[in-house]
């Protein structure tokens, strides 16, 4: 049966009633009801002006003598709790790829490090910015180049935030700035260049000028902004005319070519043509050397042949001709002898007949006579001779 239904023992199991009632102090040891609010805030009030040191009051009195210190009490420790809250809402943490911008009643104060920080919240605002992360921006049109002709040229800017309340303070919008910036600066460098220059080896300088002005711009506008490079994508003619041009870059192509074949060719045949140049020069030299040398002996060997001749005139006229025809016979295989009173000359085949000769003196050879030999086989044909002239002379009588 349920403690609360009629006609039962319900009032013995009221759960809420513990020994009777707390207010009254009547009634049975049983009744137990749900602890009223007012007194559960009278207990607290209580234990706070405890904390606090304060009196709360007899009893006896009823609470009458207790209320105003006990609101005060409970109004201190909010404001206390408040205080507590609104100081651990300033604490905050900066990591180390970023800067802390910090505005004091919306304007600016300082530019904090990374680190642990704090700052009076609802007073300061912080605004972080990452200085280390590189960021990209692409831009590609078309642009007239300074002989007249388009180009389509595309190109990539990195840059860094090196002034973090600069970015965040001095321009609304800085990315923004840095698109048109960009377009500007491209758009004056390539004004400023012809096309052949851009499309070929101009890019890397096209670059360098482009950032170079660029940074100029960033600075101007005080964008907190560093440009680290500038990348030239492509640079090329447009679609409608891209055969024609690249038609033009071959026929470039060709003749850079033929440039350098050229010059591999000269690098290969000019020092070739100079050593056989300085080769000629060096024997014309040594044939002058020679030559010169030559003279000289043979001017002393006269001038000595001079004084003898004047010393002994017949005897060198005769030493003179002797060697004259020993030089000119050494050489000629082949004598023509006029025998005094004879009627015809002479064929004496020397060649025949040294052939069957044993060589006894070492160093001759191809065919040419020492200077013994040769008088052995001049001997031998006079007697010879003499012999057939006294046959002649018998025959004859």
């Amino acid at each position: 049966m349920a403690w609360n239904e009629p006609g039962g023992n319900g009032k013995n199991q009221d759960p809420w009633n513990n020994g009777g009632d707390r207010r009254g102090g009547g009634g049975g040891g049983n009744d137990q009801g749900p602890p009223d609010l007012d007194e559960a805030l009278q207990k607290l009030q209580e234990k706070l002006n405890g904390i606090f040191g304060k009196s709360g009051g007899s009893k006896g009195s009823g609470g009458s003598g207790s209320g105003p210190a006990s609101s005060a009490g409970f109004f201190g420790v909010i404001a206390l709790v408040i205080l507590v809250g609104w100081a651990v809402m300033g604490v905050y943490t900066v990591d180390q790829q970023e800067r802390g911008v910090v505005l004091r009643l919306g304007k600016y104060s300082e530019t904090v490090m990374p680190g642990l920080q704090w700052n009076p919240p609802l007073i300061d605002d912080v605004m972080t910015v990452n200085v280390t992360r590189v960021n990209a921006y692409e831009h590609r049109s078309l642009m007239l180049t300074e002989d007249e002709n388009i180009v389509d040229v595309s190109m990539t800017v990195q840059y860094v935030i090196s002034d973090p309340a600069s970015f965040k303070l001095k321009v609304r919008d800085p990315e923004i700035s840095l698109g048109h910036a960009s377009e500007s600066a491209l758009r004056h460098t390539v004004g400023s260049s012809e096309m052949n220059s851009i499309l070929t080896e101009g890019r890397e300088v096209l670059g360098v000028d482009v950032k170079a002005r660029l940074q100029g711009y960033m600075t101007d506008y005080q964008t907190g902004l560093r440009i680290t490079q500038v990348n030239i994508k492509e640079a090329k003619a447009p679609s409608q005319v891209q055969d024609a041009f690249d038609d033009v870059i071959k026929a470039r192509e060709d003749e850079q070519r033929s440039i350098n074949e050229s010059e591999s060719y000269r690098n290969g045949i000019i020092p070739e043509a100079r050593g056989i140049a300085q080769r000629m020069k060096e024997e014309a030299n040594g044939y002058r050397e020679r030559v010169v040398a030559q003279s000289e002996g043979d001017a002393e060997r006269f001038v000595a042949l001079l004084t003898e001749y004047k010393k002994a005139p017949v005897v060198t006229r005769e030493r003179l001709y002797l060697d004259a025809m020993e030089t000119v016979l050494s050489n000629n295989t082949k004598v023509l002898v006029d025998v005094e009173g004879g009627n015809n000359m002479m064929y004496l085949p020397l060649d025949k007949l040294t052939e069957n000769r044993p060589r006894t003196i070492s160093g001759t050879s191809g065919g040419r006579l020492s200077s013994n030999e040769l008088r052995e086989v001049t001997n031998q044909v006079v007697d010879q001779l003499r012999q057939r002239q006294q046959t002649t002379r018998r025959e004859a009588r």
